[in-house]
Parts: C-alpha cells; sequence; structure tokens
C-alpha cells in the first residue's frame, strides 16, 4: 500500500491488519493510534526524537486524560494544548505528517 495522499486516504487505509513497514514512523503511529491502539501508537513515538513525535505523544497523553503529560510533550513540540477535538487534531497530526 502506497502512502496515503490525503486523511480520506488515510481513513481508508484503517480497514488493514497493520499500516504498512514503509511508511514514515509518524504515520504508522498515527494509524495504531486512529486503529484504537493506543500502546503501539505511543510506543513509536516515545521513541521518534523529533517535534514531531513529541507532538504525537502530546496528543496521546492528552486522550489518555493526562493533561500534566500531555502539557509537557505539547511545550516540547513547540506548540499550544488544543482548544479542539481529539478527532481534529489526529486529523491535523495525520495531514502534517503527510506533508
Amino acid at each position: 500500500m502506497k502512502t496515503p495522499l490525503d486523511f480520506q486516504q488515510f481513513k481508508e487505509s484503517l480497514s488493514e491488519l497493520q499500516p504498512p513497514k514503509n511508511w514514515p514512523l509518524a504515520l504508522q503511529s498515527l494509524w495504531y493510534d486512529a486503529k484504537g491502539d493506543w500502546e503501539s501508537s505511543h510506543n513509536i513515538a516515545q521513541d521518534l526524537h523529533t517535534s514531531m513525535g513529541s507532538w504525537i505523544h502530546a496528543y496521546l497523553h492528552r486522550k489518555e486524560g493526562d493533561g500534566w503529560n500531555a502539557g509537557y510533550w505539547y511545550r516540547q513540540a513547540g506548540r499550544p494544548f488544543p482548544g479542539h477535538s481529539l478527532e481534529e487534531e489526529l486529523q491535523e497530526l495525520v495531514e502534517f505528517a503527510l506533508r
């Protein structure tokens, strides 16, 4: 499977059993989260030592309900704590990763 071109194609890929290994790790992490596998997503994100990895890490802890930890990771990513929904943030993350 090729790397999705947009969020719609990303969502369509969720019918697969796992993300393609040739996808960027950030996109693989987001794919696991979108499939409901927080742990696999977190395992990838915590090993991504980039601002994108920190942003995904922040989002995951926000989703988990750990606002304090999420705040730390948003600061590491250089991003404000979002005021929009988790679903909107997931789309924003995926679209950013696809650029």
